[in-house]
This record gives C-alpha cells, sequence and structure tokens, in this order.
C-alpha cells in the first residue's frame, strides 16, 4: 500500500481548510502579504497535490499594499453548500500592536475557477473566521476574539452568530460558546456528526505548544463540553489536545493543529493540519538575545515555515474523534495511493504557474512582461526589497532544507542603486541577495548582500563582470546551509560563498516573523525611477534528498 509522506504541501502552506467537492479535493491555505491571496490545492486522491491557483486575485478587491510583514490574509476556510463555495478570510492591517486591526470577509462562487462575488464584510471580533452550514439551511459564522486589555479578560474565547444566508449580516446577538483564563483556542471550524455540534479548534498558539482540541455539543449555540481523552499526558493547564507534538520534541513533525476535516467517498475521515520540520540551529539565549532575537530567546528555527500535513481520523464508541495511532502526527499516512515525485521544476515563463507569487501586488505589465519573440520574462525595475508597495518580484516556496535553484538573466546597470538577481527570502528584513549591480570602480559586478532584522552587509567584494553574455546565479542549500555561485555565458560555475546558515530565515529568527516560510525570488530594482529592465532567461528549482529528515526519522 502506497503511503502519504507529511508534510503533503511542503513549504509555507500553513492554516489549511479542505473540502472535498465530488471526487475532487481542495485545500485552501494562509498567504499573508503574498500577492494573489488564498492559495489552493487541488488533489483527487489526498495524496498527490497541485497548485491549483488563487482566490482573491482583483485588486479592487483586495488591496495589500502598506500591510506589514506577515499580515494581510489569514487563516481562510474554504467551504461548499449546495452547489456554492464560500470563502472567508482576514485581511489583518495592524498585528503588531495592542489593538489589532483584523477585517473579515465572505467571498462565494458557483466554481472553485471563480469569478468570485465582491467581498462582504462580516463581524471582525478577531481572526480566523469560519462558516457552518447546517443541514436545515442555515449558516453560522464562528470566530476567535483578541482581547486588548491589560491583563486580558480571557486567554481565550470563541463566539458563534447565525448569518443571513443572502446578505451575511448577523440575524441575533453573537453568543459565546467558549471562554477560558488558560487555555487559547483560535481557528474554529464546526462539523455536524450523528445529531452532534463538534467544535475543531486549534490551541496554545501557533509554536512548539500548539495542538489541536475538541469540543461537542447537542445545540450550535452550546453549551458546549471539551474533550478529555485519557490516553493523552499534559501538565495541569495544558490543553487537553488530540493532535499535538508539543511532548515530544525529538519528533521530526513539530507545532501540530490548527486542523480541519474531511470525508472520502467511502466514508473515511482526515483531518489536514499545520506541522512544520525543525532545523538543527537555535536562537541565541542569554545576552546574545538582546541584539539579535528580544522575541524568542534560544528558540528552535523553522526555515520551510509552517506546513501542511495530513492525519486519519477514527471515532471512538463513545462518539469522539482521535488521531489514528495516538497524538503525535505520523510522518507516512497508509493511502492505497501511487505518489507521484517532482523534484525539479523549471519555470515557463510564457504562462506563470500557481507556484508563483508577488509582494502585495499583482505583478502588471508596469512590473514585467513576457516577450515571445525573444522567450525572455523581462522585469523592470522598481522598489527596493524594503517596499511594501511596489517590488519587481516574484517568488516560489522552498520546499526542502536541501535544495538548489538557478536563475540565468541578462541585465546592464548603469549604477549602483540598479540591481537585478536571485534571493532567498523569509521577508523584506530577512534575506540573501546574490545580485548584479553597477558600482563606481568595479563597473559592472555581482556581489552577496545579507539582511538579517535590518542589520545589512555584504557578504563579497564587487566581482567585476566584463561580458554582455547572460549570467547564471546559483544556490544549493544543504540542511540550509547555503553555497553560492555565478558562471558567465556557457562558462564554469565560479564559487562566491559557501557554508552560510541560512536559519536566521526562519519563523522564530525573524523579529516580525512567526507565521510564513522561506522563498526563492527573481527581482530587480532601479531606486532612480528610470525603470531599467532585466531580461530573464530560465529559472530552476530543485528538491534535493533531505538528508536532515530521514536522519531524524532514523533517531525514532
Amino acid at each position: 500500500m502506497a503511503k502519504a509522506t507529511n508534510p503533503i504541501l511542503r513549504g509555507f502552506n500553513p492554516d489549511p481548510s479542505i473540502i472535498r467537492v465530488g471526487d475532487d479535493y481542495y485545500i485552501a491555505t494562509s498567504t499573508f502579504e503574498w500577492w494573489p491571496g488564498v492559495k489552493i490545492s487541488h488533489s483527487r486522491d489526498l495524496v498527490n497535490w497541485n497548485d491549483y491557483g488563487y482566490i482573491l486575485t482583483d485588486p479592487k478587491k483586495l488591496d495589500l499594499r502598506g500591510v506589514g510583514i506577515t499580515q494581510g490574509i489569514w487563516a481562510p476556510c474554504l467551504t461548499y453548500d449546495n452547489g456554492t463555495f464560500y470563502l472567508c478570510y482576514t485581511v489583518v492591517k495592524a498585528y503588531y500592536v495592542n489593538m489589532y486591526d483584523t477585517e473579515n470577509f465572505i467571498v462565494t462562487s458557483t466554481s472553485i475557477d471563480g469569478p468570485w462575488s465582491d467581498s462582504v464584510k462580516i463581524d471582525g471580533f478577531g481572526f480566523d473566521p469560519s462558516l457552518f452550514h447546517d443541514d436545515d439551511g442555515r449558516k453560522y459564522l464562528i470566530s476567535m476574539v483578541t482581547d486588548h486589555r491589560v491583563p486580558k479578560k480571557y486567554q481565550g474565547r470563541l463566539l458563534i452568530e447565525e448569518l443571513d444566508s443572502k446578505t451575511f449580516q448577523r440575524i441575533g446577538d453573537a453568543k459565546e460558546i467558549y471562554a477560558s483564563s488558560e487555555i487559547f483556542l483560535e481557528g474554529p471550524h464546526i462539523i455536524k456528526k450523528d445529531g452532534w455540534y463538534y467544535l475543531f479548534a486549534a490551541d496554545t498558539g501557533t509554536g512548539e505548544g500548539h495542538g489541536e482540541s475538541v469540543l461537542r455539543s447537542r445545540n450550535v449555540f452550546g453549551p458546549y463540553e471539551m474533550h478529555h481523552p485519557s490516553y493523552i499526558k499534559r501538565s495541569p493547564g495544558e490543553a487537553w489536545s488530540i493532535l499535538t507534538s508539543r511532548q515530544n520534541p525529538e519528533y521530526p513533525l513539530q507545532k501540530s493543529g490548527h486542523g480541519c476535516v474531511v470525508t472520502t467517498p467511502e466514508g473515511e475521515w482526515y483531518m489536514v493540519h499545520i506541522t512544520a520540520r525543525p532545523s538543527d540551529r537555535y536562537n541565541p539565549d542569554g545576552e546574545a538575545r538582546v541584539l539579535n532575537h528580544p522575541r524568542f530567546p534560544g528558540a528552535r528555527r523553522y526555515p520551510l515555515g509552517r506546513e501542511t500535513a495530513i492525519v486519519h481520523l477514527l471515532w471512538d464508541d463513545d462518539g469522539w474523534p482521535r488521531v489514528d495511532g495516538g497524538v503525535l502526527p505520523p510522518i507516512e499516512v497508509p493511502l492505497n495511493v501511487e505518489k507521484k515525485e517532482q523534484d525539479v521544476y523549471v519555470a515557463d515563463f510564457s504562462s506563470l504557474d500557481a507556484s508563483w507569487q508577488s509582494l502585495r501586488v499583482p505583478m502588471t505589465e508596469h512590473y514585467m512582461k513576457y516577450l515571445p519573440d525573444k522567450n525572455v520574462l523581462r522585469m523592470y525595475g522598481r522598489s527596493g526589497l524594503s517596499s511594501f508597495f511596489s517590488q519587481s518580484l516574484i517568488a516560489r516556496r522552498i520546499e526542502e532544507m536541501d535544495f538548489s535553484a538557478e536563475l540565468t538573466l541578462s541585465f546592464e546597470p548603469e549604477c549602483f542603486k540598479q540591481m537585478s538577481g536571485l534571493a532567498v527570502m523569509y521577508d523584506t528584513d530577512n534575506y540573501f541577495y546574490l545580485h548584479i549591480t553597477h558600482d563606481e570602480d568595479a563597473g559592472k559586478c555581482i556581489t552577496l548582500l545579507k539582511a538579517e532584522n535590518k542589520k545589512y552587509e555584504y557578504l563579497t567584494p564587487y566581482i567585476k563582470i566584463d561580458s554582455n553574455e547572460p549570467i547564471t546565479l546559483r544556490v544549493s542549500a544543504n540542511n540550509f546551509y547555503f553555497t553560492f555561485s555565478y558562471k558567465v555565458g556557457n562558462g564554469e560555475y565560479v564559487e562566491l560563498m559557501a557554508n552560510l546558515d541560512g536559519s536566521f530565515l526562519s519563523d522564530e529568527a525573524c523579529f516580525e516573523g512567526w507565521f510564513t516560510g522561506s522563498m526563492i525570488a527573481i527581482c530587480t530594482q532601479d531606486l532612480t525611477g528610470r525603470g531599467l529592465y532585466s531580461d530573464i532567461f530560465a529559472f530552476q528549482y530543485e528538491n534535493l534528498k533531505n538528508a536532515y529528515i530521514h536522519q531524524k526519522k532514523a533517531l525514532l
């Protein structure tokens, strides 16, 4: 029997919401500041997944300009009822402050391919809104509540309200269905089974303490009883998680929680959820943290970000769900399906596929366009790599700790304010940028820039390039230690730097990180405002054998 290997969506793919329509499975995941909004992955067997597309693709309906790092689109909820797809989502405009700005919306469509309706604004008590369709046709919105008071009155709180099925405006008052001074719940989803309303909710944040709790009630408005499984071990005040890795820090899949369930046509139950593969590096602790890591001293680093995994769900005789095999997410899930491997990706610039995203704005012809007569992607230099508004940049997810990527381009800069090249980045404050530029002394040249929490340094001198031939820039990673190199035309590769620790490109290491993941990007900047262009000829990404995850499996 073939098996699904977790994670099933590798690299930055958090907050999964899954549905099945006929034989098709769709997972919606958070995209934060990346454009377009809400990524959709598709499968027919729960094992083989492809990047299907995005839901929020109209800049008139979604404006992410100025949105901060790891803000933007959070925790979408994709549902389907009676021929219509529904998507609830949050647009976070302010987060690293006392009072969060979390605007919540609903859009609908009769096809997963759209067109999608104009967005309807709904109540914004917090983030992670979820829509439940009852079997009598009534619709309910469940959401968590953020509390800016000091001290907070509740550690965690969930509300439910009925919505008009056409206008999505509230009917009656919102009702509290969960409140606790100890256990924090978010990411709620309600399903109905055998006359019970089951409330699945993410518990204990989204770090290594993350888990998934379950509550149930005979009435959609509650009261809800929290499941206290006898088979789990926990400390006082800890959540009663049916899924978690928090008690097993050496396990290769951590941060497990934030689940959403689905049934197969054969009646089997599965749950997709967040997970993450840890590196073997940590933030500095003690005095070293004061400058570099004020938020999470000594925390383990996760460069790939939060990913999506799957577990098989069973139902006990008492009517409560449990994860098949225990509370840990399995590394492999038996499914009678053949896994199709595709580790090498070659870009087709004539029609960029759904693996690519840009930052905050769509890549119109103001930023780039494909030239069929030259078979190149022409990218016009716009704002700098720190811009929240107008970057010429496209990126795709890094899927493994071991990978390589190559970019071939032509660029003739006239001054040091013009740059084009290959970036490995977590966000606009944290990256390696291997690029072509111009220096007054060296002329046209190549250099490597490192940004770590707004600390910038050039790791190489300006290396003079006396050629107009295309240049290939290359990065390879071994356990997220990077080697950067380049070649001119059909020449040999020249190694610039080797064994550079890239683990700072991580949820825990970035000042405003925590929610996304590392990306490999193609970008061009022209800070003069002239819009000098680069021509992109080719891009290739390859997942290499991930030695680290297999090493961790051998320890189990």
